[in-house]
């Protein structure tokens, strides 16, 4: 069952990672450029598919259409398409430069569908060198990525499962290139004050809301894991005991923590995973006294389809 869902943890493949991380923002800042203005920022996020981090179609600069770029993992290429069915290919290995990189992929879209101008100045990240003139990131081990999209694949897959009978409203999988997770949204209806008042918090942090996601570790906590927190949390929020028994408080991060390995050495990791989305959530919605109907839509009886 290991072998099916790969070890990923940050110490592991940190250089690949953070190149990788770097090329995903190039992927956001199109989008934000491009993409219509949605609540909470939904337009600016990408998604997990069944090739690697993709855009939803993008208006191209020029009128002519829709564009879509993404980062293949499977062939270890940034594609750029056009809908009129034309196409460039960007190498993302061996080891090319992040500066490289978003230089062609830039051109290339300009060449398919217009000049777009972006903020080079990258997100959410420990290193501040324009994304355009970074040298410093450029390790990329096609192995190393092959594991991580491999552990992410299942972990949207958990995502999915668990948002899809949800009766409120609620986002896609997003794959968010800041804090290069993968994470679910469910609302409640309600309005919220923003934790702070920076563009992304005071935009994105608007309404009540649960947030359960997946991210491959980072240089604040190496191991993969899955997360959730609830915005606002009440006071007295950490003290709950959720299930599967691995599932924690992690005081330095504020949220509620299963690691990956915990899920991955389980009998069945996707219900493992599932069931520590479902109790987060449950816990979440007592103790921010959400609507006990948008609670119970969501223990995994999806809507009759008729």
């Amino acid at each position: 069952m290991t072998e099916q869902w790969p070890a990923i943890s940050y110490d592991r493949w940190a250089a690949t990672c953070d190149t990788l991380h770097a090329h995903t923002q190039v992927l956001g800042k199109l989008a934000a450029s491009l993409a219509p203005p949605e609540p909470q920022l939904q337009h600016a996020a990408l998604r997990l598919t069944a090739r690697g981090w993709e855009t939803a179609p993008l208006p191209a600069p020029d009128g002519s259409g829709a564009l879509v770029v993404a980062l293949d993992l499977r062939s270890h290429l940034a594609v750029v398409e056009h809908s009129d069915g034309r196409a460039a290919q960007i190498a993302l290995s061996p080891d090319r430069a992040v500066g490289a990189v978003t230089r062609e992929l830039l051109e290339a879209v300009g060449g398919l569908g217009g000049a777009v101008t972006i903020d080079p100045t990258p997100q959410e990240v420990p290193w501040s060198v324009a994304l355009d003139q970074d040298d410093q990131h450029a390790r990329y081990d096609p192995g190393e990525v092959g594991a991580y999209f491999a552990a992410a694949t299942r972990a949207a897959l958990i995502l999915a499962a668990f948002r899809a009978p949800y009766r409120g409203r609620c986002t896609p999988v997003n794959a968010w290139w800041g804090s290069f997770d993968l994470a679910v949204n469910l609302f409640s209806g309600q309005p919220a004050d923003p934790p702070a008042e920076d563009f992304i918090m005071r935009n994105a942090m608007d309404a009540q809301e649960v947030a359960v996601g997946w991210w491959p570790g980072d240089p604040r906590y190496d191991s993969a894991a899955f997360y959730a927190y609830a915005h606002p949390a009440p006071a007295g929020f950490a003290a709950a005991t959720l299930t599967p028994a691995a599932a924690r408080w992690e005081g330095e991060l504020g949220e509620y923590i299963l690691d990956w390995d915990d899920v991955r050495r389980s009998p069945n990791p996707h219900a493992a995973g599932l069931e520590f989305a479902r109790s987060a959530f449950q816990h979440a919605c007592i103790a921010c006294d959400w609507d006990p109907a948008l609670s119970a839509s969501a223990q995994g009886r999806p809507p009759p389809v008729v």
